[in-house]
């Protein structure tokens, strides 16, 4: 008996569809992904008992650094550092508050957070990136008044976010070692702007969270 022959076919599959899917959800993860901003101190916010999701637009956020580093390592009273998500209108803030030199607002603008006194921000930004990166967190905002201005560099910069865009938010990030002083302070220098309200982020604690709810019912 003769051996019987099976005629072998290719199986095609059509990988169209399953390529546009691939296609939809990474455009759909691009454009929904919230980048982290590269903060130039490590701030871990304390814990809260309550959640409320800090807008992702026209916020100007001021980092407030705890006293010591990750190394332990005193750091002064906690600096202040501000970053804002619209780099249009930080171009127009900046420009009310500094005078740079093209270049030197070109790096200011690529730089995620901003921190350095007025009087060194110039040199500052002239400087290399990896230079920026190790003299921005021993800096900071001042919060002292100057002789013969009506507001401190903190609050220029503030009025600067308010004046460019009018429904500007402030949030107040700081860490939980951060010295109570200094986030007074801060919050003092708003307060002199009749700026009283502002978001004060922090991480939710599951725990506390729970016990709070409990003690509810």
């Amino acid at each position: 008996m003769g051996k019987v022959k099976i005629k072998k076919e290719d199986v095609w599959i059509d990988m169209t569809p399953m390529s546009d899917v691939m296609t939809l959800l990474l455009t759909f993860f691009m454009l929904t992904s919230t980048f982290v901003k590269n903060e130039p101190v490590k701030v871990n916010t304390p814990g809260s008992v309550s959640d409320m999701k800090v807008p992702e637009n026209g916020v100007l956020t001021v980092l407030i650094s705890p006293e010591k580093n990750a190394a332990g390592q005193p750091t002064g009273e906690g600096q202040v550092f501000m970053n804002y998500d619209n780099t249009k209108e930080l171009g127009q803030i900046v420009d009310m508050v500094a005078q740079l030199t093209p270049e030197q607002k070109k790096t200011f603008l690529a730089e995620s957070t901003f921190g350095a006194p007025l009087d060194k921000l110039p040199t500052y930004l002239s400087k290399s990136a990896k230079v920026r990166s190790e003299e921005l967190p021993k800096m900071g905002i001042p919060l002292d008044s100057i002789e013969g201005q009506e507001m401190t560099e903190f609050q220029q910069w503030v009025n600067a976010a308010r004046q460019v865009n009018p429904k500007v938010r402030i949030a107040l990030k700081s860490d939980a070692n951060t010295p109570y002083g200094t986030v007074k302070k801060v919050m003092n220098e708003l307060q002199d702007m009749d700026e009283s309200q502002y978001y004060m982020i922090t991480q939710l604690d599951a725990k506390k969270a729970a016990q709070a709810a409990s003690k509810e019912n």
